[in-house]
């Protein structure tokens, strides 16, 4: 019995991402975003030890967090171009700040910072359509997940008990 419910738990969840994902890949080319850093929002939801409102503002505050530090980063080296020593002295010093951010509640899951800049990084700064797509996402994520865990409840065989 325990063995059917975590394979229909993960079957549901495959399921319902693959579903849902093929909606954003949509989405994502009417909306004129980059789908890749939508897949990023999402990953941050299934990546995060949180969940429920806690869970989701402090995926959303970090990625976006992320989303800024990475324009300090591109705006810093636009002041001084090509000074390579400048510029990686103030990638350190970005990233200490990314991580030591993480003291608070709402900042707290550094991964997602990271996935916010190396996203907006990725898109050569264009933060926005970054930010939109993690933002969407993470709300995907959010679907996905919650979608499995309703489906994979939906399916299990349901118990039930004789009276004596």
């Amino acid at each position: 019995m325990l063995r059917y419910a975590a394979m229909n738990r993960h079957f549901s969840l495959a399921l319902t991402t693959g579903l849902l994902s093929a909606l954003w890949a949509w989405a994502a080319v009417a909306l004129g975003l980059p789908s890749w850093a939508g897949f990023l929002g999402c990953t941050a939801w299934f990546a995060s030890p949180k969940g429920g409102v806690t869970g989701f503002l402090t995926i959303l505050f970090t990625l976006g967090s992320g989303v800024l530090w990475a324009q300090v980063i591109i705006a810093g080296n636009a002041v001084a171009p090509g000074i390579a020593w400048l510029s990686y002295a103030m990638t350190g010093v970005v990233a200490f700040l990314m991580c030591i951010q993480s003291r608070q509640t709402l900042l707290s899951f550094v991964p997602g910072t990271f996935i916010g800049a190396c996203a907006t990084f990725a898109a050569q700064g264009d933060w926005t359509s970054v930010l939109p797509a993690l933002l969407l996402g993470l709300l995907f994520g959010v679907a996905m997940k919650a979608s499995g865990q309703w489906l994979a409840g939906r399916a299990a065989p349901k118990s039930t008990t004789v009276a004596e």
